[in-house]
């Protein structure tokens, strides 16, 4: 384990982690990755969720880096009762599964780590973690401001003011996210196991607005409303693009421009 001396670089205490997974194999290599990180200290390892659970009342962990999958209470039981502890410690999902993404940022994990593990990957991770010390403890925020999408073989970390168009495809939605003033990049979009009802209902109405059954856009996307006729209306977008406004959410499209 790595020692409990403060970091010299920081002026801070490592943070006091509790590793949690029902592999041995995977707790040995989290472990070694571990042992060169200085800003943690490994304080413990348990093999399922009702030992993490009981081991974390006992050593009060500032980190958890957690198993999804394991046996009887998985990684997000135990991740709701860690944050009913009374000092929550904060959690790091590390799994082989990335469709747990939706349920694991609605727990508010610092990071979601894909197996198998890299040292580089979860380095970055636990930077997260300790970027978050000090913060000020609050309720949980109604409204998501980030989202974590599969990319390749990690999830990429997005912040929901970079969306500016959700689309549905079936049991999925597909984010269109902005270029961040990146010039010649071209647009970029990704896939999320998510229905589009189910996310509508974690965005901030007052950023985003359903037009159509299968379409969201964020309201700053929207440059005007056009009427086509025949009680059919568009949304133009900045892009000059024109999207059709469904019949159900018209009359919510019209609040918002003051008709």
């Amino acid at each position: 384990m790595a020692d409990t001396e403060t970091n010299t670089e920081t002026g801070e205490q490592p943070l006091r982690t509790l590793i949690v997974d029902d592999e041995p194999l995977a707790v040995e290599r989290i472990q070694v990755i571990c042992a060169e990180i200085p800003a943690i200290n490994v304080v413990g390892t348990a093999s399922d969720g009702a030992a993490a659970l009981r081991l974390a009342e006992k050593l009060n962990p500032d980190l958890v880096l957690l198993d999804m999958t394991m046996p009887e209470l998985d990684g997000l039981g135990v991740a709701r009762k860690l944050a009913a502890f009374e000092e929550p410690p904060a959690v790091i999902f590390v799994t082989a599964h990335d469709h747990f993404a939706v349920e694991a940022f609605d727990l508010e994990a610092i990071d979601y780590v894909l197996k198998p593990v890299s040292a580089d990957r979860l380095e970055r991770a636990i930077e997260r973690a300790v970027a978050r010390r000090g913060e000020r403890t609050e309720a949980p925020g109604q409204w998501l401001d980030e989202l974590w999408v599969p990319h390749r073989s990690e999830l990429l970390r997005i912040a929901v003011n970079q969306v500016h168009q959700i689309d549905a495809e079936r049991d999925y939605v597909r984010l269109h996210v902005s270029n961040a003033g990146e010039q010649g990049e071209p647009p970029r979009s990704y896939l999320l196991l998510q229905t589009i009802a189910g996310l509508e209902a974690r965005l901030d109405p007052e950023q985003f607005i359903r037009i159509h059954r299968s379409t969201i856009l964020r309201r700053d996307n929207i440059r005007g409303l056009r009427h086509d006729g025949l009680g059919v209306w568009s949304a133009e977008l900045q892009n000059g693009d024109a999207l059709r406004i469904g019949r159900t959410y018209l009359s919510k499209v019209k609040a918002m421009a003051g008709r």
